[in-house]
């Protein structure tokens, strides 16, 4: 259709081109017809697979013609010009149904579009070859062991014994033999795969899996129960232990006498064996009365029974801190016992003492000589013998006297001299430090600054551009640092009675001579001397450990010094070796005390 307005001597004039109407009701039906397909619409062509194509579906037939000229347009022209409004409203109807039309066939092809985007992305998610490949391997698997299967079925017949040959029968029952046969041959197949199937699928071999186990995180109270769910553990072994060395010490005179003769007459007549075996059968049966609710109660040595405290629930963050250290020390502790024990057998058979590995060579030798002349009745009447005698008497004896112990108990000897391994370490440290002497030319000497004191020449590493360590703090020249000291223990001074907050706390170094403690503030070293502290051992009327602060868990990291020139006592704090300056501090005080008063 097309519209064309022509002025001629000021009149409009109106040309309507219309489409023949045969070829319009054709792609009305059309329309129609795709309209209302339904769920058929993937069935439409894939040529325009974006939405943008689909503005030329139908192009073959909607083509426009081109637009005539004004001679065919005169041609055309109604002469009336009144039926133009009813083919105009027409057509306005028909190109709004065709506009509704095309609306939702756009829509029908971007769900297309949408439908198989989302098909893309859900095959690419699902890895379906992988699927195959593992659906191929489970077939392979399943004729593998069919195969398998039969294999044995057939070797089964051809081992059962051979049975005699049938009469003939008449050729009109050869297929009902065959279908016999058939079935006896499936059931057989059914008994022996329902009877042996499963210990045949025992038998086949597997890969071993690595299972690993999630880590608990770290807990105090986790710690905490593990911790005394060893020790309830160990308990039962600990109590032997304790038992068998009572019996050996004679705690109970009466018991370990019994116990002595009744095992040197088993061992007499060859029966010790025996006996263990009666003993652990007794030790069971009395278990087992124990665990049906009978109140049984053996021992030797009295068992103490330790006050179980009650886990508390709401703790604080000092009090949880403080559980982990004690905790953690006693694990440290167990630990330090075990490693030294493997430490000492490794040692023991690597010949790193090998005075003490050769006596043990020689006992191997001597018992392997034995075992090859000697009859084993005699070896184990001989060995029982020993064990008892060991046991009862020669241990007693050991235990009750040291020196003797020391003296000639072997095993114990041998035991206590075996080196750890950090044993081993300090033993070499200090050889390479004995080979190693200091080796100092005239040259090397006058390369040597004024600046450096005497006691750095003598082995001191303390470093003073002022002088020697008595001029620092203005002492006589024989006071010099204990070698415990030489080098001094890095703390703080906390002077209470000074309100200035550059005099109350001062970092510096402690040092213990033999009349003096001293004191070396870091801010001398700069050159002022007028904050470094000496004090007379004489003069000190209280020492202690001291913890500066409460809420720290522990026993703190200071010492508590009370002099009669103080108010408030001084505190050396944040001192990391405060046990070693502590015991220091004490037995020099001590020793100047007991040298001042004997008498005290």
């Amino acid at each position: 259709m097309k519209l064309c307005y022509d002025l001629r001597a000021g009149a409009a004039i109106h040309n309507v081109k219309v489409k023949p109407k045969a070829a319009v009701l054709n792609m009305l039906k059309r329309l129609d017809k795709i309209r209302f397909r339904g769920p058929k619409r993937d069935d439409f062509l894939d040529l325009p697979e974006s939405p943008t194509g689909s503005d030329t579906e139908c192009s073959d037939d909607m083509l426009l013609r081109p637009r005539p000229s004004i001679r065919d347009s005169d041609e055309q022209r109604d002469p009336a010009g009144l039926g133009t409004l009813s083919v105009m409203q027409d057509l306005r109807s028909e190109s709004e149904r065709l506009n509704e039309v095309k609306g939702h066939l756009e829509i029908a092809l971007l769900e297309k579009h949408f439908l198989q985007e989302e098909l893309r992305k859900l095959r690419e998610e699902t890895n379906v070859e992988t699927l195959k490949q593992e659906l191929e391997r489970e077939r392979s698997r399943r004729l593998d062991l069919e195969q398998k299967m039969n294999d044995v079925l057939k070797t089964r017949c051809e081992d059962s014994p051979p049975q005699p040959p049938r009469k003939q029968q008449p050729p009109a029952a050869n297929g009902t033999d065959k279908q016999q046969k058939e079935t006896v041959c499936s059931r057989l197949h059914s008994w022996l795969y329902d009877r042996f199937g499963v210990y045949i699928e025992d038998f086949r071999f597997q890969p071993e899996e690595n299972t690993v186990e999630a880590e608990e995180p770290l807990s105090a109270k986790r710690l905490t129960e593990n911790m005394r769910r060893l020790k309830r553990g160990a308990r039962p072994v600990t109590n032997f232990l304790r038992n068998l060395s009572a019996l050996s010490n004679w705690h109970s005179v009466y018991t370990s006498a019994i116990a002595f003769i009744i095992y040197m007459n088993a061992a007499w007549h060859g029966w010790a064996i025996p006996l263990f075996l009666f003993l652990a059968i007794l030790r069971l049966s009395l278990n087992y009365l124990i665990a049906r609710g009978w109140r049984i109660q053996w021992s030797i040595v009295p068992e103490v029974s330790e006050p179980v405290e009650p886990p508390k629930e709401d703790l604080t963050v000092s009090e949880k801190f403080q559980l982990v250290l004690d905790v953690a020390q006693k694990a440290q502790n167990l630990f330090g016992k075990m490693a030294d024990v493997l430490e000492k057998i490794k040692n023991l058979f690597m010949w790193v003492q090998p005075e003490i590995t050769q006596k043990l060579y020689i006992a191997l030798w001597v018992a392997f000589i034995s075992s090859c002349v000697l009859p084993y009745k005699l070896m184990g009447f001989m060995i029982g013998l020993y064990a008892g005698i060991k046991f009862f008497i020669i241990d007693f004896l050991f235990k009750s006297c040291p020196k003797l112990r020391d003296k000639y108990d072997t095993p114990y000897i041998m035991w206590n001299s075996l080196p750890t391994d950090p044993q081993l370490k300090e033993r070499s440290n200090a050889t390479v430090s004995r080979r190693i002497q200091p080796v100092v030319s005239r040259s090397s000497l006058a390369t040597i600054p004024p600046g450096v004191a005497r006691e750095e020449e003598s082995g001191r590493p303390h470093n003073t551009k002022k002088g020697a360590f008595h001029e620092i703090f203005n002492l006589p020249e024989i006071e010099r640092p204990l070698p415990v000291c030489e080098n001094g223990w890095r703390c703080c001074l906390i002077n209470r009675d000074r309100k200035m907050p550059t005099d109350y706390i001062r970092n510096g170094m402690l040092y213990v001579t033999e009349n003096y403690l001293c004191f070396e503030s870091s801010s001398s070293r700069s050159g002022s001397s007028k904050k470094n502290k000496v004090i007379k051992l004489v003069d000190i009327t209280d020492i202690q450990k001291y913890k500066v602060l409460s809420v720290l868990p522990g026993s703190g990291m200071g010492i508590s010094i009370a002099t009669p020139s103080t108010q408030k006592p001084l505190v050396f704090g944040a001192m990391i070796h405060r046990d070693e300056a502590f015991e220091t501090i004490f037995t020099q005080y001590m020793k100047i005390m007991t040298t001042a008063n004997p008498e005290t």
